[in-house]
């Protein structure tokens, strides 16, 4: 049998792959040497260590989950927005569990500054904008929001919502209905923030004005 013809970009694909079917811990370069059928070290002249394969298999995760978002918000905006972004995620976590898992690998600063992750970011922040929430408590919905969507989908695909009969559609949507509401009330709390006391006081007991004394 021939064996393969390796290009740069092969072993990286393979690689996602084998992540999809066996799980991003099983990917090493021994193992991907063994699915071309050809000897470890001739696989090093494309992929230094596994180490290298697995953050190389995580910049392609990335850029494809990216794209992916990207599609899913094209013309959405406040609630519309925040599902589709989630939506978008958990379909990938479930047709690539590998890569996804791989998506999350933390990367050193110079790599995680060029990869599709700075995209992620901007992303998650845009559809938090239609909130209206301060600049640092938007930075707490994006990590609120990077949490729970990890959190569901992982805790899912680990079959922990499978030992009741309630739907886990059922209680993606609740989830979503409440991020939604949450970032809402974030809005209106930094907009009470900023308000003048008079302006708090009068909305809060509107039958009270008060008045100036010279």
């Amino acid at each position: 049998m021939a064996r393969a013809v390796l290009t740069p970009e092969r072993p990286t694909r393979a690689g996602a792959e084998l992540a999809d079917e066996a799980g991003s811990v099983q990917v090493t370069v021994s193992a991907l040497a063994g699915r071309f059928d050809i000897k470890v070290a001739s696989l090093y002249s494309h992929v230094t260590s596994s180490q290298n394969l697995k953050t190389r298999i995580a910049l392609v995760a990335l850029e494809e989950l990216a794209d992916r978002v990207a599609a899913a918000l094209a013309g959405r905006a406040d609630e519309d927005a925040l599902v589709a972004f989630a939506d978008a995620r958990s379909d990938y976590a479930r047709e690539h569990p590998g890569r996804y898992d791989a998506a999350q690998r933390g990367l050193d600063p110079e790599t995680a500054a060029a990869s599709a992750g700075v995209r992620h970011a901007r992303m998650t922040r845009a559809i938090l904008r239609g909130y209206d929430l301060s600049e640092l408590d938007r930075t707490h919905a994006v990590r609120m929001l990077g949490s729970v969507f990890h959190g569901s989908v992982s805790l899912e695909t680990a079959g922990g919502f499978s030992h009741t009969g309630v739907d886990s559609q059922a209680s993606w949507l609740w989830i979503l209905d409440g991020l939604d509401a949450l970032c809402g009330t974030g809005a209106r709390r930094d907009r009470q923030r900023a308000a003048p006391p008079d302006a708090l006081r009068n909305a809060a007991h509107p039958r009270i004005r008060t008045t100036r004394t010279s």
